[in-house]
């Protein structure tokens, strides 16, 4: 799931420091996608922030285990996959990994534009989360080199561009952005107009029943 699907399982949550952690593995993993650490492994710290983060972590990995291995996600994926697919003949990019990154981003979608979520709330608890208990969590975690996430945390906090995700047109020019962080060039205009096509359809088609799999995935967590 993408960072607002996230969010949604803690939408009520007060901690920032919990919200934080939720989302911090894709945070990692867009900043640094060489960064290779474990801190799900790690006991308990003495220190109530990183033990908060550290509890948003594994909330992550546990929300995305229900996700990725429910009938929603391998049924939609392979959907998309199979709809987005003309959209590139003649591109590098893989549409298994197009329909997988396009699903979770039109969730996204739906989720802020029925009110499911606040986008400036979750906003708001990053802000609320001090850098220097960053820092400590990355130190027990063993990151070598946080200064690449650091930077990535700045410039995510600074443009908001989530806030983008409430146009059902701009989750395919999301979709875009990140295969270019793997392939160069990777659409055509054309290829762009179809998946922008493909998208908008694909979203209407979900909307009255996309809260299924929220409500499927809240039941098993505690």
């Amino acid at each position: 799931m993408n960072f607002l699907s996230h969010f949604y399982f803690d939408r009520h949550n007060t901690d920032s420091y919990h919200v934080t952690g939720t989302v911090l593995p894709d945070l990692l993993k867009n900043a640094d996608k060489t960064a290779n650490i474990h801190p799900e492994k790690i006991e308990r710290h003495e220190h109530p922030y990183v033990n908060s983060l550290l509890d948003g972590w594994k909330r992550h990995l546990e929300v995305d285990r229900h996700f990725h291995s429910s009938d929603f996600f391998i049924h939609h994926s392979h959907q998309l996959k199979d709809t987005l697919k003309p959209a590139t003949e003649g591109s590098p990019v893989k549409p298994f990994f197009l329909g997988h990154i396009a699903l979770e981003l039109i969730l996204d979608n739906l989720l802020i534009t029925t009110q499911k979520i606040n986008v400036d709330a979750f906003y708001a608890h990053l802000e609320n989360t001090k850098q220097e208990h960053l820092h400590s969590f990355w130190a027990v975690s063993k990151l070598h080199n946080p200064d690449v996430f650091f930077k990535f945390w700045a410039d995510f906090k600074r443009h908001r561009y989530l806030n983008t995700y409430a146009e059902a047109a701009q989750v395919a020019y999301a979709l875009k952005r990140i295969c270019m962080r793997v392939w160069k060039d990777p659409f055509t205009p054309e290829q762009e107009a179809m998946l922008t096509e493909a998208v908008l359809d694909y979203r209407a088609m979900l909307l009255p029943y996309f809260m299924g799999i929220f409500d499927e995935i809240e039941s098993y967590l505690l």
